[in-house]
């Protein structure tokens, strides 16, 4: 790391700590020439993620997607924030893990199903009634039998 007062080449991490966001590393370091101390913040660089739409069009990957759809079908259900962030946090985990450039939504909804199944059933069926666009009451039934004989 260079020294930003000098340009040496010669610096040395004093201290290390996670930054606020917990997401990152903050450290001092010091110039071993000029004895001038600075900060450097490291970070972990993803793979810039895109998803493919049911009607071909791509859009950036957006974590608050998957939130939102999950906070809706915990609605008024015993499951507390903490439970839907770590869900969140293991479907997040599940789609970068595959290290693909480009996922099809398809995918990351029967993730977050298979998540809501094991999670809550009721929650389940809500999610699953609107990601599979349950046209009648016969369709949603036939979800709840496939829940029920499992």
């Amino acid at each position: 790391m260079k020294c930003p007062f000098c340009g040496n080449d010669n610096t040395r991490v004093i201290d290390s700590r996670p930054a606020d966001d917990n997401n990152s590393i903050r450290r001092r370091r010091q110039c071993d020439d000029c004895k001038r101390r600075f900060t450097t913040y490291e970070k972990v660089e993803t793979i810039p993620l895109v998803v493919i739409k049911k009607d071909n069009n791509r859009e950036p990957y957006d974590r608050a997607k998957i939130e939102s759809g999950v906070f809706r079908s915990c609605h008024k259900r015993p499951i507390s924030v903490d439970q839907i962030t770590k869900i969140v946090d293991e479907i997040e985990t599940m789609i970068f893990n595959r290290e693909e450039k480009e996922i099809p939504s398809y995918i990351i909804g029967e993730i977050v199903m298979d998540k809501l199944k094991n999670l809550d059933p009721v929650a389940y069926v809500r999610f699953a009634s609107v990601y599979r666009e349950f046209k009648d009451v016969n369709t949603f039934m036939d979800e709840l039998k496939k829940l029920l004989d499992n």
